[in-house]
């Protein structure tokens, strides 16, 4: 089965009666069967998304290979997407190596460069039939290395998510209405007008980034907003650790290993289901 791009898949999903797609983080292969059994059991097609320390780590053929393979063998439609990479060289090897999607991260640089960069990502994945997903505005938190803190965080302007669209014509838009990369021990509160503006102004679907903290009835509206992307990460890494600590610690050294995974892998897989769920 060929892998696909976020903008077929999207039309995948909305054919089984879901509104957006979780985009899954990946740090170790040990997690990929769980994140085929959450998408087996709640009927969704897949996307997963490696950031450029996880490609590295484990090999970018090597996710290829294997995200295709379990793809066709579990009948499950699936995305791979590269998350938040601002390297050209790096997007250029991971189009190489087969990935189906690609996120251009220019939310650093002036709206002129971070614009001009991602058309540059834009020509070199159209010819391959990748997605090209952006950034626009600053997400506060860390994510993969890379820090913005809070009092840095700016909004996503109606203004701006217009002229972006239009001047780059990218396939999905990440959004800074109140969301926090990584660990976030309150409640975000996103800001729902301002989502909603920018739908209307845009007509192009948009992404959540840092969905810790968002509620069960926050990201419900916000899927029916216009947000058709919404990353899922810290919350399956948190558990994943979690259980692996209990299980290691508990265990004996001529245990075999993988019993010490099952555990983190099923409490992977209920977090996906959990968030597929609020999707449709």
């Amino acid at each position: 089965m060929k892998l696909y791009n976020f903008t077929d898949l999207l039309q995948v999903a909305k054919q089984r009666e879901f509104k957006a797609l979780g985009s899954f983080n990946l740090h170790c292969l040990e997690m990929l069967p769980a994140f085929f059994k959450a998408a087996e059991k709640t009927n969704s097609p897949l996307m997963i998304q490696i950031s450029t320390g996880t490609a590295k780590y484990l090999g970018h053929k090597l996710l290829v290979d294997a995200i295709r393979s379990l793809s066709e063998s579990r009948n499950v439609p699936t995305c791979l997407h590269l998350d938040h990479c601002s390297d050209l060289d790096a997007i250029q090897t991971a189009l190489d190596a087969g990935f189906s999607s690609i996120m251009y991260d220019g939310s650093h640089l002036s709206i002129e460069e971070n614009i001009a960069n991602t058309r540059r990502v834009i020509d070199m994945a159209r010819p391959l039939h990748v997605s090209v997903e952006a950034e626009l505005g600053a997400i506060g938190g860390s994510e993969d290395g890379k820090e913005v803190e809070m009092n840095d965080a700016s909004f996503t302007t109606v203004d701006d998510a217009k002229r972006f669209v239009e001047e780059t014509g990218v396939d999905m838009l990440a959004i800074s209405i109140g969301t926090v990369h990584g660990l976030y021990t309150g409640k975000a509160h996103i800001q729902h007008q301002r989502l909603a503006d920018i739908t209307d102004a845009t007509k192009t679907p948009l992404v959540l980034h840092g969905g810790t903290g968002v509620s069960d009835d926050d990201m419900r509206l916000a899927v029916r907003s216009g947000i058709e992307k919404v990353n899922v990460g810290t919350e399956m890494n948190v558990q994943w650790v979690a259980n692996c600590k209990q299980t290691f610690e508990k265990g004996k050294v001529n245990d075999s290993v993988r019993n010490f995974l099952v555990p983190a892998n099923d409490a992977v897989t209920n977090v996906l289901v959990e968030k597929i769920s609020l999707f449709r």
